[in-house]
């Protein structure tokens, strides 16, 4: 193998208390400072909801993954269907509208708690394909109109507003030039550890070049590397802004609207492309299905081993079977066994 490509998430770096707990705290301050749900004792979310999402594939994107489980939500609530949404050109607009819509709706979290049955629901989810567009075939009617996780975060995307103040705190303002609006507490990015010790990425680097293929936006995977002083580890980084750049630079002289992100294989085979080894043998290590398919999808035009990686103790077939089903040529269960499997 020439090289070899790592997912960031659950892979490089632990996000289980940054990534999933901003997932839960977005799902809450959206439900109750923009719909009016009263407080529960519990989350209305919790991260086996979030990993069962994920399972379901087509979830790279945490803002469409919050998105879809808002939809669920609001689907056990009780609130009234609504399928289409008003347009507006900023975020104060859209939060006073939904608070005037949702003023009369009595709900409260502890209900949707109690009312809350996934399985079922995923399973309806993957067979729809995953990702949102599963999660709208999977619902009897449409509750689009209430959720408002579209477009620019300063104009009417309400969801990305509020994950990526929560996300990034203080780093907020340096990314996007806004004052927060929902949050203003320390950024849950700084909850990341480093899942692989730099001893292991240091002899791995000795076999192999090293990329990274990543769902985060540019901002945040720099970020990541930076404070945990990675960025000289890796000879290429594909993320979230070149699939975007991609897609906006396809339709615009196609016209052909395209998706980019994991499950397609374009970051992988852009990573290879950009460290320019000829005909070179790869490896792709990911947490999850989306992750595998990509691999698999990759070998279409370059040779690509699949290497699904479980962070944490997750070894019981309800983790390892899905990655198998999507086409893991093998499972490593920690970062020396990863070592153990290329060395």
């Amino acid at each position: 193998m020439d090289i070899l490509i790592f997912d960031m998430d659950g892979v490089l770096i632990d996000v289980s208390r940054s990534y999933r707990e901003t997932i839960q705290r977005t799902v809450q301050i959206y439900l109750k400072t923009c719909l009016g749900f009263k407080d529960g004792e519990e989350e209305p979310v919790t991260k086996e909801d979030i990993s069962l999402f994920k399972s379901a594939g087509g979830f790279n994107n945490d803002w469409d993954l919050t998105s879809g489980l808002l939809l669920y939500l609001l689907s056990i609530s009780g609130f009234p269907l609504s399928p289409k949404k008003r347009k507006f050109s900023s975020i104060n607009g859209v939060v006073s509208h939904l608070k005037t819509r949702s003023s009369n709706l009595n709900r409260n979290i502890t209900q949707l708690i109690q009312r809350k049955n996934l399985p079922p629901f995923i399973r309806k989810v993957k067979s729809g394909g995953g990702g949102l567009k599963g999660v709208r075939k999977a619902l009897k009617g449409s509750w689009e109109g209430w959720i408002y996780g579209d477009g620019d975060l300063n104009q009417e995307n309400v969801v990305k507003r509020i994950f990526q103040e929560v996300y990034l705190g203080k780093k907020f303002t340096s990314c996007y030039h806004l004052t927060p609006f929902f949050c203003k507490k320390q950024g849950l990015y700084l909850q990341e550890r480093l899942i692989i010790p730099k001893g292991i990425l240091s002899f791995l680097r000795k076999r192999f070049r090293l990329g990274i293929a990543s769902g985060r936006p540019r901002f945040e995977a720099e970020l990541a590397l930076k404070r945990f002083r990675l960025l000289s580890y890796f000879d290429s980084m594909v993320t979230l802004d070149e699939c975007n750049e991609e897609e906006v630079r396809i339709f615009r002289t196609t016209g052909r609207r395209v998706k980019y992100t994991k499950p397609h294989p374009y970051s992988l085979l852009r990573v290879a492309k950009e460290i320019r080894i000829p005909n070179p043998r790869c490896g792709y290590v990911g947490d999850l299905v989306d992750d595998m398919l990509a691999a698999r999808a990759a070998r279409r035009e370059s040779p690509m081993l699949a290497i699904g990686f479980l962070h944490g103790g997750k070894k019981d077939k309800a983790v390892k079977d899905p990655l198998l089903k999507a086409g893991a040529d093998l499972i490593v269960e920690n970062p020396r066994g990863l070592l153990q499997a290329l060395i």
